[in-house]
């Protein structure tokens, strides 16, 4: 397989990798603008913008855009997430040209119809009405505001109700002249591609775009810990506890991975067979480790019932704390596998590859080879895995949200005191 990178003139990067044997492709343009480039009383317009991109064009209504896509059986979509926005589209080989023309039009041309607007407006705050309802789901997004109090990277990417009723086309444009420019703009395509002509193509699409003076930088992260919790007469207590991890540029990231899922990555993990195997206090319960540009969080989630929440918070701080004294070979291992087997399982399909190729360029300002990154993951040994560990177990930063029948839990102060004792 092979990876080819190119910068057109004005700054717009295009990178792609071809995979033999494939017939169709993923290709899309992520853009460097996410939730954490919003100032507050922007909040959810990146969100905002990404769905206003399906509704209509100077050239093709929203009802064209659905149609020729699907008239040749291809898949169009996009993202909002803390840091980039993505447009995306999956086609057959054949139909790449159309793909790229359709994400082109979308990103450059859109018509912000007022009447458009409010129909939109109506679907993403039936999105946040959904998102309140879905305990397991806006549990993460309490957590991430109590994590990073009052600050961009701690507020919801859908944004409050009341900025989503205010917004108005031209803040839709504002945000676009602000944060669209060629230079915040990753053009990524993966499967049966050809370089040459996607970069013929981009050239004819996004060429004339003017280079822009860079819109404000983001605010640094600044970890706060906190805790969150709202009693609701539901079945299960949502329980979400977050510790501070390291960003995507440090390499002990990886460290960060192989831990989280040895402590609660899958059947065999701490977590799961200690609470929910030898126990019996919960159905789900897992841990995972992210990273953002200058911090990162290692999570752990479970829900149990009201009589049990106190039981369980308790058994998820003694694991953590015993995983940091005697994690074995054997636990690093099986991480190792399941970290290597499920990157590698996943860069089968397309889309995560032209993924993997933006996340690349985004923190490397290149594209490591898929053996650099194993290597990377063989290289964590026993003693910083039990190193990271302790610092989790130890740190005084953490963060906890509640949701449901959580009167019999404990606070996040009595936690912070077991994880002390």
């Amino acid at each position: 397989m092979s990876v080819r990178f190119d910068t057109l003139p004005n700054g717009l990067r295009v990178v792609t990798e071809h995979m033999p044997g494939l017939q169709s492709a993923s290709i899309g343009v992520w853009v460097m603008a996410g939730g954490r480039h919003e100032r507050v009383e922007q909040n959810g317009i990146a969100h905002f913008l990404e769905h206003m991109a399906f509704k209509g064009t100077a050239r093709r209504s929203a009802l064209q855009i659905a149609e020729e896509i699907e008239d040749v059986g291809g898949y169009i979509n996009a993202y909002t997430s803390r840091e980039m926005t993505a447009y995306y589209a999956r086609v057959l080989q054949q139909d790449i040209p159309l793909g790229l023309d359709l994400i082109g039009d979308i990103l450059l041309n859109p018509v912000f119809d007022p009447a458009e607007i409010e129909v939109e407006r109506g679907v993403i705050l039936q999105e946040i009405g959904q998102a309140l309802d879905t305990p397991d789901d806006i549990i993460f997004d309490w957590l991430q505001e109590v994590s990073y109090a009052d600050q961009p990277i701690g507020r919801t990417i859908l944004g409050p109700a009341e900025r989503v009723r205010s917004f108005g086309r031209d803040d839709l444009a504002g945000f676009v002249a602000e944060h669209y420019g060629p230079e915040q703009m990753v053009l990524a395509a993966a499967g049966a591609v050809d370089h040459n002509a996607i970069m013929k193509q981009a050239e004819a699409i996004f060429g004339h775009l003017k280079p822009r003076p860079k819109a404000h930088g983001l605010v640094p992260a600044r970890w706060t810990g906190g805790e969150y919790r709202e009693d609701k007469a539901l079945e299960q207590v949502h329980m979400a506890l977050a510790f501070e991890g390291p960003d995507f540029y440090d390499p002990a990231i990886y460290t960060a991975q192989i831990y989280a899922t040895a402590l609660g990555g899958g059947m065999s993990s701490r977590l799961f067979q200690e609470a929910r195997e030898r126990r019996g206090l919960c159905y789900t319960i897992f841990a995972q480790a992210g990273a953002y540009e200058d911090t990162g969080m290692m999570t752990v989630y479970a829900g149990t019932s009201g009589g049990l929440i106190r039981e369980l918070a308790e058994v998820t701080v003694d694991e953590m704390k015993r995983a940091a004294d005697d994690m074995s070979e054997a636990e690093l291992a099986r991480a190792r596998a399941q970290i290597k087997a499920g990157m590698l399982m996943g860069l089968e399909s397309p889309s995560n590859r032209a993924e993997r190729l933006v996340r690349m360029l985004q923190v490397f300002g290149r594209v490591s080879s898929i053996e650099e990154t194993v290597e990377r993951i063989d290289a964590v040994t026993l003693a910083d895995t039990r190193a990271f560990g302790a610092r989790m177990a130890g740190s005084c930063g953490t963060s906890m949200a509640l949701y449901g029948p959580a009167g019999d839990a404990p606070s996040l102060g009595d936690l912070r005191d077991r994880f002390a004792a």
